[in-house]
Parts: structure tokens; sequence; C-alpha cells
């Protein structure tokens, strides 16, 4: 293998590759799906605004020009395939297939990093993604949702985003499983009803062309 400049650098007293070149070496092992995940944790970042503020370890120019730098490199077909659809503001996995599946549907791409203010225009709510144009805020819950402290923490969250005049709408792991994943029936209705709610709402594409 062969590495150009920066490719190679210092973490704890060892060497160890860049986080972008190490994206691409995996583009050779994983699907495309599971690559845009690994991109999606590499660009990650929250700036201070949120109650945990997030640094990428890379940018997405940086994954761009890796894959400009290696044409001939194994796996570069996925590299390419993978590099449009990753973003910044994914903090899991989960998040990241929830996205994907909802960006591939008729119902459109949900924004990431979007924060809901409150009344004096402070940050209140951070949903994992959302729908601004039609209010719709959307948490994925995983496994340790289930702790009481937690779940507390959830409740009260959501009290606040329905206060804020947003309806949340909660993800689980099973909401993503299968052809035709439920997460989309559930922000379908979400958007369906809003749209009773509020005359301004845009209307719906066709059911019969939620999954794309």
């Amino acid at each position: 293998m062969t590495f150009l400049a920066g490719e190679v650098v210092m973490h704890d007293g060892v060497r160890v590759t860049s986080p972008a070149r190490t994206w691409l070496d995996l583009a050779a092992a994983l699907s495309v799906d599971e690559l845009i995940a690994v991109g999606d944790s590499l660009v990650c970042a929250h700036d201070w605004t949120f109650p945990h503020p997030r640094t990428a370890l890379c940018t997405l120019e940086e994954l761009r020009k890796m894959v400009g730098a290696h044409p001939g490199l194994r796996g570069m077909k996925t590299a390419r395939l993978a590099m449009p659809e990753i973003r910044v503001g994914s903090d899991s996995p989960q998040e990241t297939r929830m996205r994907l599946t909802l960006a591939r549907s008729a119902l459109g791409e949900p924004v990431l990093n979007h924060v809901l203010a409150n009344a004096w225009g402070q940050a209140a709510v951070w949903p994992d993604a959302a729908y601004p144009r039609h209010r719709i805020a959307l948490q994925y819950d995983g496994g340790h949702h289930a702790d009481p402290d937690q779940a507390h923490r959830d409740a009260r969250r959501c009290a606040v985003t329905e206060r804020l005049g947003w309806r949340e709408v909660r993800v689980f792991k099973e909401d993503l499983d299968g052809e035709k994943p439920f997460v989309l029936e559930k922000v379908r209705a979400a958007i369906t009803a809003r749209a009773a709610k509020s005359p301004a709402a845009t209307s719906l594409p066709p059911a019969e062309d939620a999954v794309g």
C-alpha cells in the first residue's frame, strides 16, 4: 500500500492512517450504506448550541479529496457511490439508516442539526432529524431509552417539542426493518396530521410512491 502526505498520522504515539484514508480503505470491505454510516460518523459535528458539542474527525471535502487522489484503489466504486449521501449531523449508524430510508422515499430527506428555539430564541430541542417545513421532529430512540431516567427526559423533550408547535415522531429499531420500513408510515401520518391543521402545509406524494 502507498500513502500520500498526510494519510498517516500519529495518535497516542502510534502511527495510524488518517480518518479520511481509513474511510477509503474500508470501502473495499463494506457495503455502500455501511460506508455512508462510517462517513457520517467521521464528519459529524455539532456547534456550541448543542448540549454536547462535537468536532468532526474529518470534513466532507477531505473525503472527496481522498477519493480523487486514489482513482485505482480497491473499493473505489463503493466510495464514489457512498460519497454523495454522506451528511454532517448524524450521531449513530441507526440515525444514518433512518435518514437514508426517508431520503430514498417520496417523503424526501430530513434535515440534520436543526435546532428548535423557544420564544426567547434559545436552543430548546435538538431533534435527530427534522422536516422544518412540516414542523416534524424525528427522534431515534435506542435501547438505552428504556432507562427510567432517560424515559423521563424523553417525555420532557416531547412536551417541549409539542409546546413549541412541533410534532415529535419517535423512531425505534424495528421501525427501520423490512422492505417497507414502518418509519415511512409514521412520518407520513405525522405530516398528514400537520397538514390537516395547517392550510399552508404542503400536500404529500401518493402513498404508492413512498418507497424509492
